[in-house]
C-alpha cells in the first residue's frame, strides 16, 4: 500500500459517496421528467470520465439540481430525444471553454448572482416537488405549478391518498434534518441514504398506497441522439439552451471546486482542467 498511502480513507470516501449520489442521480432524474435509470447512467459515465480528469483534487462531479427545471423545461419542449444532443452540445461547449483557457474567467462572475439565479432555479422547483409530494401531477410551468399551490393544498386534504404521501415525503424531510446531529451515525451512514432508507421500509412494512420511483434495465435505456435528433441543434432556441445549459453547469461546478479550495492547503484547482472534465462527463 505504499503507493497509495491514503487507499483507506479514499475508499471509504467513496463508498460514502456512492451511497448517496445513487438516490441523488434518481431523484434529480424523476424531478427532471426523465426515467430514473438514465439518473443512474448518466451518474456512472459522469462520474467515471470526470474522474479521469480531474481539475480539482477534492471535487466530486454528479447530478446538478441547478439544471433541473432547465432541463425539465428542454425534455417537455424538445422531446427526451433531444435531451441528449443538448447535452452533447453543452458538454463540447465546455470543452472548447476549457481548452480556451476561459475556466479562470468565472471566478470573475459575482457569487451573489450566481446565487440568486440558483435561488430562483430552487423556488420553481421545490414548487413543482410540492406535486410530487403528493402523488399529484404537477401542472407543467414554474409560474403554473405556484399559482396552482392553493388548489393543491385543498385536494390534498380531502384525499387519504395525498396525506399519505404528504407523510412520509414530510418524514424524509425530518430525516434529512435531524439526521446530522446523531453524528455516530452520521459517520457511519449517510443522512440521504437514511432518510431513503427508512422511507422505504415505512411504505413497504406498512404497504403504503404511494406511487413508486420504477427502475428498468440500464442497458435499454441508454438512446444515443440520432440525426434527427441532432438536427434540432439548428434551432436558435435550442443554442440559448445548449449555452444556458453549459454556463449554469460550469458556474455550480467551478464555484464549488473554489469553495473546497478554501478548506484545505493541498494542491488547488485547476479550472481550465476541471472545464475539460466537466465536458468530457456531459
Amino acid at each position: 500500500m505504499k503507493r497509495f498511502p491514503y487507499f483507506r480513507a479514499d475508499f471509504t470516501a467513496s463508498l460514502v459517496v456512492f451511497l448517496v449520489a445513487v438516490p441523488l442521480c434518481v431523484g434529480v432524474a424523476v424531478a427532471s421528467g426523465v426515467p430514473a435509470e438514465l439518473g443512474l447512467v448518466t451518474g456512472i459515465v459522469g462520474g467515471l470520465l470526470t474522474g479521469l480528469l480531474p481539475g480539482s483534487s477534492l471535487q466530486v462531479s454528479g447530478p446538478a439540481a441547478g439544471l433541473t427545471v432547465l432541463v425539465f423545461e428542454a425534455v417537455k419542449e424538445y422531446g427526451l430525444g433531444a435531451l441528449g444532443a443538448l447535452v452533447l452540445a453543452a458538454g463540447l461547449l465546455q470543452l472548447a471553454m476549457g481548452a480556451l483557457k476561459l475556466g479562470r474567467w468565472f471566478r470573475a462572475i459575482s457569487v451573489a448572482v450566481v446565487q440568486g439565479m440558483l435561488a430562483g432555479i430552487g423556488l420553481v422547483l421545490i414548487a413543482g416537488q410540492l406535486y410530487a409530494l403528493t402523488d399529484a401531477k404537477a401542472p407543467g410551468s414554474g409560474l403554473a405549478n405556484i399559482a396552482h399551490l392553493p388548489a393543491l393544498t385543498t385536494d390534498t386534504a380531502g384525499s387519504k391518498t395525498a396525506l399519505c404521501a404528504l407523510a412520509i415525503g414530510a418524514g424524509t424531510i425530518a430525516v434529512l434534518v435531524l439526521w446530522p446531529r446523531w453524528r455516530r451515525a452520521a459517520r457511519i451512514l449517510p443522512a440521504p441514504l437514511a432518510a431513503v432508507a427508512l422511507a422505504t421500509v415505512a411504505v413497504w412494512a406498512l404497504d403504503l398506497p404511494v406511487a413508486r420511483v420504477k427502475v428498468s434495465g440500464l442497458l435499454d435505456a441508454i438512446q444515443p441522439p440520432g440525426p434527427a435528433d441532432l438536427a434540432t441543434l439548428a434551432d436558435v432556441g435550442v443554442l440559448g439552451t445548449v449555452l444556458a445549459f453549459a454556463l449554469i453547469a460550469s458556474a455550480e461546478s467551478l464555484f464549488s471546486a473554489a469553495a473546497v479550495d478554501r478548506l484545505h492547503n493541498g494542491p488547488k484547482t485547476d479550472y481550465d482542467k476541471e472545464l475539460i472534465a466537466q465536458g468530457a462527463g456531459n
